[in-house]
């Protein structure tokens, strides 16, 4: 059986929601129709990342396309590695083609999800923490347990001094509603201590090289965290009552997306527009 025939079947991809099993497949096909009949042995050859990155290269014109591609095939040798099947992954920290203004760098559905499908329980709630909050990681690892009464989220800001209070996301909620308090602080490490900002970073990193993801960062979360709540309909203020940005930085977060003719955008704004009229 191929990696590809064995990532098919296997929980980390079978566990995957539908759309992200759909985006997934469209590259996995890329992968598949360039180098399916390319030997697992080949894969220990030295040589064979300069073919991998010859074959993302050829996608140049289409940055994003060419980075997507690349995560995708990481992936596969990520899950190949895991298994045992090579020794080292050839496409680790193959960095990003397409270079943006970091108010640009949006997590997507699939690398959200690549990153949970390999993450500890630790990691996975950091990510859905930042995810439904748009908050600074500083600002995430202090968070106390006192900061949480269901349903709402109250906290100072250490940059600015901002206060916030948002209410915590239906699943933000059930989360931490079944997550056991180990300590004083929301965010701990495995042996449930506090994480420290080394410690925290190292473990982040792990598991995104785990996942295939380069080019994003936890600090990316805040940024995708505005582009969610633009795409389910929120306002300017009401993005910024959520994340403690100021209007100006949420606009140009915003900004920047929409330039990137985000399509889920655009759905968004024609399903507005349909509610409303008929002509």
């Amino acid at each position: 059986m191929t990696i590809i025939a064995q990532y098919k079947a296997a929980p980390e991809f079978t566990a995957l929601a539908q759309s992200t099993k759909r985006a997934y497949l469209a590259y996995i096909k890329l992968v598949e129709d360039e180098f399916g009949d390319l030997p697992i042995a080949a894969l220990t050859d030295r040589r064979v990342r300069g073919e991998f990155k010859g074959w993302r290269d050829k996608f140049a014109n289409t940055p994003r396309k060419a980075d997507y591609a690349w995560t995708t095939l990481a992936r596969l040798m990520s899950f190949a590695k895991d298994r045992g099947i090579i020794a080292t992954n050839p496409c680790e920290r193959g960095g990003r083609l397409y270079a943006a203004d970091r108010k640009d760098k949006i997590w997507s559905e699939q690398d959200i999800a690549a990153v949970l499908s390999v993450a500890s329980a630790e990691i996975q709630l950091a990510l859905i923490l930042a995810l439904w909050s748009g908050q600074r990681q500083g600002d995430l690892l202090r968070l106390p347990w006192s900061a949480y009464e269901s349903p709402y989220i109250r906290l100072r800001q250490s940059k600015g001094g901002r206060r916030v209070a948002m209410p915590a996301g239906t699943p933000l909620r059930a989360l931490l509603d079944a997550t056991d308090r180990r300590g004083p602080l929301i965010l701990t490490n495995t042996l449930g201590r506090p994480w420290t900002s080394d410690g925290f970073r190292t473990s982040w990193s792990k598991a995104c090289e785990r996942a295939g993801i380069s080019g994003l960062t936890f600090h990316d979360l805040r940024g995708t965290a505005v582009v969610r709540l633009a795409i389910a309909g929120a306002s300017v203020p009401q993005i910024a009552a959520v994340t403690g940005h100021s209007l100006k930085d949420v606009e140009a977060i915003l900004d920047a997306h929409y330039l990137g003719r985000d399509i889920q955008l655009a759905e968004a704004a024609v399903l507005k527009l349909e509610a409303r009229t008929n002509l």
